[in-house]
């Protein structure tokens, strides 16, 4: 059973785990219509793939970079009035930027009207810069370029004649193009840069060479480990459910059941063993149906939808109150019977699966609030496994006992009783759900920047919640349905001692201490109205060569970062990884740091025309030349990502992308320092 579990997620990380570097998720189609002898309009269409969004021709000061349409050359051609697009933009706050953004999805079209001065001879050039985003990265690609000239009416987009200093001109910049990986090959061979026109103008060096990013990579380690956080996480999760009031005195009276039902001891443990994989596939059905009818990039989206959010705060918080005592939260009990009559009136293996199937209504108030908390936290990898990992998990530690105690039946005379101690569990996952839920209203609040709870107020309810906790576990307060506790055990005890340890631990993130082991909890440190604490800054390169120099002359790795001023998920990694004392400590005493950004707009001092995918692509500004190098070296576009390279360029670690998962980003830097050690 073992094995084939494990066979069978390996199965689903294989055919799932997709992650190709180079995306293309924004495909361009541009046309010039004629509509007169004079008049016309050039049409662009952008075909955005699922779950990307294209960000609006106008954003606020301070967002992501908006798409523009940049017109170089315009001869015997004026624009008549601006470019308009089909539809108007969606509009959505953003928590990071804390700004209104407005974006296009699935596609969009956009119309620029013209007028023609001469409509037998004219020249149209220019390129659009634009910025694709989904929930993991973002890209700033090529600028697409068009073109449009007609010397006469017979031949259409034919060359127009030029000035010849400007033609001799132009020339002269093509020849400053950077080699293709063919030439690369041939000057390696002859010990020389893959651009040797590039690196007269003191741009590209052999630092530049391409590297295999596969020997090092990360990805499949990425979403492996992910899954397995999910899959450990809902593992844990079926055991706390198992010690509910609805699980747990289901234990000894199933599997009592199937010991009288057939008098054979080895009919009942089939049987249990039967009903443990019924649960199982019940709630893989369940992860998966959700997932099937919605989709990961839906479910993603509703993850941090604010909206969603606020609702599933108040399930959250019913829930609790519920898990106090106040009321009982309960299925329609139609269906359990309906469930329980099914179970009577058929045999054999399907009398089993109605039973499991009963089993999961019937428990429905205990289990709900840890399965969807679980949902939630599964859907947010955007994976389209996330859901049926972690409810495979939750199962399978749901079916356990059923299955070892009709084995062992001797056993559940060792099995404590049902009683009071029931019901304190009940409460103390009341606290854990109210503690939960302000995470989910923390999303709407910096959604809709209402500022009602910022992180000094987060932190301080949860000091309350946790120091109301480890009384409760005291015994000093009791609820409804709570028996009277003449004394306080020594497992009660300790449980005590951590929930007041925990708060006492919290007190001074009030002030501004980072808390990083609840860093995914509380609102971000920006929130803080007082901050005594100050995250510190280190200085680092922005230009490559310039890094790479000055990583040799230091004798240190370099710590490489492809990022970008709009890029969203780059903020959030410098915010809860880079910026952590742990990891910028490391970074300062062993690396020297080069941040490229990719959508950096300064001039280069010459335009360079490079040839890439058989078509020249001219590089304007040194975010097109990082982003270049980037795709050149890597063969990647996206960001934020993460290389450790040695003084020549070569890859020791990585690549890494965006993960808040600040173990794994001290291991990814640690193996870039071993691997220059060597």
């Amino acid at each position: 059973m073992k094995k084939t579990f494990t066979l069978f997620l390996l199965s689903l990380l294989a055919f799932f785990n997709v992650n190709a570097q180079m995306l293309d998720p924004i495909k361009w189609d541009v046309k010039l219509n004629k509509s007169g002898k004079t008049e016309g309009s050039v049409v662009f269409t952008a075909k955005i793939a699922s779950g990307w969004h294209l960000y609006a021709t106008q954003m606020p000061e301070g967002g992501p970079n908006p798409t523009v349409f940049k017109w170089e050359t315009l001869e015997n051609v004026e624009l008549v009035g601006a470019i308009k697009p089909d539809r108007a933009p969606h509009q959505e706050y953003d928590a990071i930027y804390e700004l209104t953004l407005g974006w296009w999805v699935n596609s969009v079209t956009f119309t620029q009207k013209v007028k023609f001065k001469d409509p037998s001879n004219f020249k149209i050039e220019g390129y659009i810069s634009y910025m694709g985003c989904n929930d993991q990265t973002c890209i700033n690609p090529v600028p697409y370029d068009f073109k449009f000239a007609e010397s006469n009416p017979a031949a259409a987009a034919a060359p127009v004649k030029e000035d010849p200093a400007k033609v001799a001109e132009e020339k002269a910049e093509t020849e400053v193009a950077a080699a293709t990986p063919a030439d690369t090959a041939a000057t390696q061979a002859a010990e020389a840069a893959p651009a040797p026109a590039v690196q007269d103008n003191g741009l590209v060096n052999a630092t530049w060479n391409p590297v295999d990013t596969t020997a090092a990579g990360s990805t499949e380690e990425k979403t492996e480990s992910s899954l397995l956080y999910i899959f450990i996480a809902g593992f844990l999760g079926g055991l706390v459910s198992l010690l509910t009031p609805c699980v747990w005195p289901m234990i000894p009276l199933t599997v009592s059941f199937f010991l009288k039902k057939h008098g054979s001891r080895r009919r009942s443990i089939i049987d249990a063993v039967i009903y443990g994989l019924s649960i199982i596939v019940i709630y893989l059905i369940l992860g998966l149906f959700i997932t099937m009818v919605f989709g990961p990039s839906k479910l993603n989206d509703l993850a941090t939808n604010a909206v969603f959010n606020i609702i599933f705060f108040v399930l959250l918080v019913v829930f609790a109150i519920s898990f106090f005592g106040a009321f009982e939260i309960t299925l329609p009990d139609k269906w359990a019977n309906k469930m329980d009559n099914k179970a009577e009136r058929t045999s054999g293996l399907l009398s089993i699966f109605f039973m499991a199937f009963t089993l999961t209504l019937v428990s429905f108030s205990c289990t709900g609030p840890i399965i969807g908390t679980l949902l939630v936290e599964a859907v947010s990898l955007g994976d389209f496994t996330g859901p049926a990992v972690g409810m495979g998990g939750y199962a399978l530690a749901l079916a356990i006992p059923f299955t070892v105690f009709a084995i062992f039946p001797s056993w559940l005379q060792g099995l404590p009783k049902s009683g009071g101690w029931l019901n304190s569990v009940k409460v103390v996952l009341g606290f854990i759900e109210l503690a939960l839920s302000l995470k989910f209203l923390s999303v709407a609040d910096l959604a809709y920047n209402w500022g009602i709870l910022d992180r000094e107020v987060f932190i301080a309810l949860w000091v309350v919640m946790f120091t109301l906790l480890g009384v409760y576990l005291l015994g000093k307060i009791r609820f409804p349905h709570d028996s009277k506790t003449e004394s306080v055990g020594v497992f009660r005890f300790f449980l005590a001692l951590i929930s007041l340890s925990f708060a006492v631990y919290l007190v001074p993130g009030l002030w501004g201490a980072p808390l990083k082991s609840v860093s995914a909890f509380v609102p971000p440190l920006y929130t803080q109205d007082l901050n005594l604490y100050e995250s510190g800054k280190f200085v680092h390169y922005d230009d490559y060569n310039e890094g790479m120099a000055a990583a040799k002359k230091m004798g240190k790795p370099v710590f490489l970062d492809f990022s970008g001023y709009g890029c969203v998920n780059c903020r959030k990694m410098e915010a809860a990884v880079i910026d952590t004392d742990e990891i910028q400590k490391k970074i300062e005493e062993n690396f020297v740091m080069i941040t490229l950004m990719v959508d950096d707009k300064k001039d280069l001092e010459k335009p360079i025309v490079v040839q890439e995918n058989g078509k020249e692509v001219k590089l304007r500004t040194y975010g097109d030349l990082w982003s270049y190098l980037q795709r050149y070296k890597f063969g990647a576009n996206s960001q934020p990502y993460y290389v450790v390279l040695d003084n020549e360029g070569n890859m020791l670690s990585g690549p890494a992308y965006y993960d808040e998962n600040i173990s794994k980003f001290d291991n990814f830097l640690q193996k870039g320092i071993d691997g220059y050690k060597k």
